[in-house]
């Protein structure tokens, strides 16, 4: 009797099996560590005491610095019935896990992080040194810079909305310094019956632009924008839900423009610096007394008078001209800008958590992949490496 061939599986192998699914990490618990801003005239913080709400209602813990909403007018007893907790040691603060911060943190601050810690703050190429760089990749850092994040439609949120507060406070502070109290022209921004409108010319059409455009107009200003992209043109009229006058950069037309105008906005961004629009003999062309506001002074100005002022000191005098020049406008109105910033964290760190941890989010997601430029202390930013001559890897070798 021949025996039967043994066969390699079992019988019960060999019924029919249910489908096996790939199953996620449970779901993460965040230990989120929020300092207080040390830098020069920065009130922001990153989390509202609603938002703290939030995340500690989902499962995480958030230790805030004590003071570190007092700028914003949260004060520590907010927090704490949010849920925070609350210290006064710094060093506890950056020992957590998670860091979140407005500004990049200080090398001395740096030291304060444990190996392995994910931070999650502005980056600031422009202000930063190589040893910042490598400060991080000894300490095996994952970094994240809040400006590089991108959305599903490919806008940078974080960026979009301080540049949304920039434009709208750009045209009230006009509308302070024209006024008697400060020595200004004592005219006022109103379309006031049988009075001409004040005249205010923009530079540069993206969201700084937009909203400097809306809010002038929405106080009866006539409004002037220049920008040498027809398409952002096209659109800044479609956003306003009006015709207005739009013109591309010709020294001819904004020369006239500026001659006639009682405030000139300027919101133009180059790749590197910001290019010079205006010229110092149009400035001097410019009626005695008008305002000159340079948003783009971050990126070195794009008016040639333009010289970098602070919040205390914001403004000098040249040509006959009131020049603002802060580089860090949204500053100015800290409350407004945290709930903003909060606004754009809280969704990325609940959904952080959900995903099961920071690695399972930028496999899935694209636009926090964008903002990351460490990634366990190898440096994954092309701009970054090219800018400081250090050695980067592209990000999908190490995520995938």
């Amino acid at each position: 009797m021949s025996k039967q061939p043994l066969s390699p599986f079992t019988k019960q192998q060999l019924l029919p099996q249910e489908e096996t699914l790939e199953i996620f990490k449970k779901k993460g618990e965040l230990f989120i560590g929020v300092p207080k801003e040390t830098a020069f005239q920065e009130k922001r913080i990153c989390l509202t005491p609603d938002a703290v709400y939030a995340l500690v209602n989902n499962g995480h813990r958030v230790l805030i610095e004590s003071g570190a909403g007092k700028g914003a007018n949260f004060s520590d007893k907010d927090y704490s019935e949010a849920g925070a907790e609350i210290t006064k040691d710094a060093a506890k603060v950056f020992s957590c896990p998670m860091i979140l911060k407005v500004e990049p943190p200080t090398l001395e601050q740096i030291k304060l992080l444990n190996p392995q810690t994910i931070l999650i703050s502005a980056l600031q190429i422009k202000t930063q040194t190589k040893k910042y760089f490598e400060a991080l990749a000894s300490k095996r850092i994952t970094a994240l810079a809040f400006e590089f994040i991108r959305d599903t439609d490919g806008s940078y949120p974080a960026v979009k909305s301080l540049s949304e507060i920039a434009g709208t406070a750009s045209v009230l502070i006009a509308s302070e310094l024209l006024s008697n109290s400060n020595a200004g022209n004592g005219l006022m921004f109103g379309n006031i019956s049988g009075v001409p409108p004040i005249e205010v010319v923009i530079l540069g059409a993206g969201t700084v632009g937009e909203f400097a455009a809306r809010s002038a107009i929405g106080l009866g200003a006539g409004v002037k924008v220049f920008d040498n992209s027809i398409t952002k043109l096209r659109s800044i009229q479609s956003q306003l839900g009006r015709p207005l006058f739009t013109s591309t950069i010709q020294p001819k037309n904004l020369l006239k423009a500026l001659k006639r105008c009682d405030v000139v906005i300027g919101a133009v961004r180059g790749s590197n610096r910001s290019p010079i629009v205006v010229s110092d003999a149009m400035v001097q062309s410019m009626k005695k007394g008008a305002i000159i506001i340079d948003v783009s002074i971050d990126m070195g100005g794009c008016f040639e008078t333009s010289e970098v002022t602070s919040h205390k000191q914001p403004t000098f005098i040249k040509h006959d001209v009131v020049h603002y020049c802060v580089p860090n406008i949204p500053a100015r109105y800290p409350r407004t800008a945290t709930v903003s910033i909060s606004n754009i964290f809280t969704p990325y760190l609940l959904k952080i958590a959900e995903d099961g941890g920071i690695e399972n989010s930028l496999r899935f997601d694209k636009g926090l992949k964008n903002g990351l430029y460490f990634y366990h202390g190898i440096l994954t930013s092309k701009s970054v490496g090219e800018w400081f001559d250090l050695n980067y890897s592209d990000v999908n070798l190490l995520i995938f």
